[in-house]
């Protein structure tokens, strides 16, 4: 089969085409002929030399993929019914930019009804990163009045941003959103946000300026670095902060005192690592909470530009750059 291997550490030109043996299934786990697979950060940091693969994980990038089950092992728990020739995506911990690769089966999810193999493929990363930090670590829901409880998204026209601004504002809650320009911050009011251009505007005063000094329930970040103090200062009472990233920096200096007094949560996580068991309750949660928003029309994967997979490199670059809004794809 035809794949993109890291060659080297470095840049983007690091990516190369390269033939590999098609890789076998195991106990658990089945085949995908790719259509389709997305470029996220963790791939770009991988290429850099700064995320090796899990012990056990495919050397070669890419952690979302969608296209035509061929074989494996259907044996077991298989919640969703998946068979031979079925259309899915799925989430892996490695080994997407490749025209085939292996899953764990409870890691793929039919591809939902409306949506191309390409916008399937935009899907895993994103949507279980999201569902998982944003409602089940950072329990966004409702106030104690019985009300939509608040978010922030900080990088509103990322992936992950365009991914919990449908999300929210798809259950009812009132978003707000960091972008970078004008053009980032008109795709983030389309989705629904109130988007804030941090180049030009001070996100802690529109906030407070705009839900009359209450601050936010929830802040999904990605950024870390000196945005925390101003974020904590930004929580209301109760309010929880998510990390899942750290591209402004990994170490802080937070107030103890503030986070004691608003009764404040700090939490996180990554995905890549986690167990099978772990990312089989997130997709059958997806499937049964997110699929039919997508199925519906509610929610939709935003997709920035598609690279032929042979132009991986051009597709890190542009990644690289930030000039991209929701998702950067590469199709076989």
């Amino acid at each position: 089969m035809q794949a993109i291997e890291i060659t080297r550490p470095g840049a983007p030109d690091t990516l190369q085409p390269t033939e590999r043996a098609i890789p076998r299934p195991g106990p658990g786990e089945v085949l995908i002929k790719v259509a389709a697979a997305g470029v996220n950060r963790p791939d770009v940091a991988q290429r850099q030399g700064n995320y090796p693969a899990p012990p056990g994980a495919s050397d070669l990038p890419g952690l979302e993929v969608a296209g035509e089950l061929v074989e494996g092992d259907f044996g077991g728990d298989n919640p969703f019914g998946l068979k031979p020739g079925d259309a899915v995506c799925a989430l892996l911990t490695g080994g997407g930019y490749a025209q085939y690769a292996v899953a764990p089966l409870l890691q793929c999810l039919p591809v939902p009804k409306g949506l191309t193999l390409i916008e399937a493929a935009a899907l895993p990363e994103n949507y279980f990163t999201v569902w998982s930090n944003l409602f089940q670590r950072g329990r966004l829901g409702t106030t104690d009045h019985g009300t939509p409880e608040s978010l922030l998204v900080q990088g509103g026209s990322s992936g992950i941003g365009v991914t919990a601004i449908q999300l929210a504002r798809a259950f009812g809650h009132r978003v707000f959103a960091t972008a970078g320009n004008a053009e980032k911050c008109a795709a983030c009011e389309k989705l629904g946000a109130h988007a804030i251009n941090y180049r030009e505007q001070d996100f802690v005063a529109e906030v407070q300026q705009h839900t009359d000094g209450r601050g936010v329930d929830v802040i999904l970040d990605m950024v870390a670095g000196d945005y925390v103090a101003r974020e904590l200062g930004l929580l209301a009472e109760e309010g929880r902060l998510v990390f899942i990233a750290a591209l402004g920096g990994r170490q802080v200096d937070i107030d103890a005192l503030l986070i004691m007094q608003r009764r404040l949560t700090i939490t996180g996580s990554t995905l890549r690592a986690r167990p099978v068991a772990f990312k089989a309750a997130v997709a059958r949660q997806l499937h049964e909470r997110v699929w039919p928003l997508l199925e519906a029309g509610k929610a939709r994967p935003v997709i920035h530009q598609v690279f032929p997979a042979r132009e991986a490199a051009k597709a890190h670059a542009l990644m690289e750059s930030s000039a991209h809004i929701g998702k950067i794809m590469l199709q076989w």
